[in-house]
C-alpha cells in the first residue's frame, strides 16, 4: 500500500461500511448514493491490498484485516476530525447529522425547539431523533447509531465505560393527571391535592417502556401499605396523554410534559397525596466526539433548552 496516494475519504467509507455491514446503510449515513460507496470499496481493495468484505446473504462480512482495524480506525478517523478542525466553527455553513436517542418525552421538550433553531442557525445540519433503548443506549453511542443519549441512567454514574462522558441535566417531578371531566377530579383546581382515598379508589395508566406493570413511584406506594390497580400499560408518554383524555383513569408523568400540554388534552393536573423525589435526567455521548465541534455545538444548544425543565418552581402557581 502507497500511504501517499491513498485518498483519506475512502476511510470514512471504509468506517461506515464497517459498522453498518451494507453499501446502502452506509451511504444513507454518508449522505452518498449506493454506487458511490461500491466505487469507494473498489478503490479501497486495490489500495489496501484486500477484499475487505465478503457477502453473506444482504450482509457485507469483514475480512480479518478489516475486522482488525474496526475499532481502531473510528479513533483515529474522530482524532483526525478535531485536528483539523476550524477554531472558527459557523453553525451557518456546518454539515452534518446529528443523531439524538431520547424517548417521546423529548419529542416534545426538546426536538421542537431546537429543530426551530437549527432551522434559523443551522440550516444545512440533519437533526435525527432516534428510539430511546434504555437498556441499549450505549451500544447505540458506541457504534455511532446516536450521538447523545438524554434520559435516566440503569446504572451509577461511576459504573460507566470511561469512555463515556455524562452530564446531569435537571431531576424530574411528578403531577397526577385525569381528564377534566372525571369526576375524582372535577371539583379541585389545578395542582390541588387529589386525597388518598379517591387516588386508589381508580384505576391507572402506567408508562412502560418494557411493559412491566412496576414502576418506581410502586416502591412508595408499597411503604404506605397501598396497591394501585393498573388498568393498562403504554410504552409512550404520548399513548399515556391520550388514554387519559378519553377514560376515567388516573396517570403519573412529568409536570414540565403535563403544564405544557395540559390544554391540549383536556387534563386536570393534581398533587400526589404521597411524595416522589425527582428522577435524575442525564446525558451521555461518547469519548470521541467530546471535543467535535460540531457535536460539542448541538450539545450546547440542546443542554440550554432541557436544563429548565428541572425548574418545578416555573410550572407550578
Amino acid at each position: 500500500m502507497n500511504f501517499a496516494t491513498l485518498d483519506l475519504n475512502l476511510l470514512r467509507v471504509l468506517d461506515a461500511i464497517l459498522h453498518e455491514g451494507s453499501t446502502v446503510k452506509a451511504g444513507n449515513r454518508l449522505g452518498l448514493s449506493q454506487s458511490a460507496v461500491s466505487n469507494a470499496l473498489n478503490r479501497l481493495r486495490h489500495s489496501l491490498e484486500d477484499e475487505l468484505f465478503f457477502r453473506q446473504g444482504n450482509t457485507l462480512i469483514p475480512t480479518d484485516y478489516a475486522a482488525s482495524v474496526k475499532d481502531d480506525l473510528r479513533g483515529y478517523l474522530s482524532e483526525l476530525e478535531v485536528l483539523l478542525a476550524r477554531s472558527d466553527f459557523e453553525p451557518s455553513t456546518a454539515r452534518g447529522v446529528f443523531r439524538i436517542s431520547g424517548g417521546d418525552y423529548f419529542s416534545e421538550m426538546l426536538i421542537p425547539r431546537l429543530s426551530a433553531l437549527l432551522a434559523e442557525t443551522a440550516p444545512k445540519v440533519l437533526l435525527q431523533q432516534v428510539a430511546w433503548e434504555p437498556v441499549d443506549h450505549l451500544r447505540m453511542l458506541e457504534n455511532e447509531e446516536a450521538d447523545l443519549g438524554l434520559g435516566p441512567l440503569l446504572t451509577n454514574v461511576d459504573e460507566l465505560p470511561p469512555w463515556i462522558m455524562c452530564q446531569h441535566l435537571f431531576d424530574s417531578s411528578f403531577v397526577g393527571i385525569a381528564a377534566k371531566q372525571n369526576p375524582l377530579v372535577s371539583d379541585i383546581p389545578d395542582y390541588g391535592e387529589l386525597s388518598i382515598d379517591r387516588y386508589f379508589a381508580a384505576s391507572h395508566v402506567m408508562f412502560s417502556v418494557s411493559g412491566e406493570i412496576e414502576s418506581f413511584e410502586d416502591g412508595v406506594i408499597k411503604r404506605l401499605g397501598k396497591k394501585r390497580h393498573i388498568a393498562l400499560t403504554v410504552p409512550t408518554f404520548h399513548a399515556v396523554l391520550r388514554a387519559i383524555s378519553e377514560s376515567p383513569y388516573l396517570a403519573i408523568v412529568p409536570v414540565s410534559l403535563a403544564s405544557r400540554v395540559a390544554e391540549q388534552y383536556g387534563l386536570r393536573m393534581f398533587s400526589l397525596p404521597f411524595h416522589l423525589d425527582g428522577i435524575p435526567v442525564f446525558a451521555t455521548w461518547h469519548q470521541r466526539s467530546d471535543r467535535t465541534p460540531l457535536a460539542n455545538w448541538l450539545r450546547d444548544q440542546a443542554f440550554g433548552i432541557v436544563e429548565p425543565l428541572g425548574d418545578e418552581s416555573s410550572y407550578r402557581p
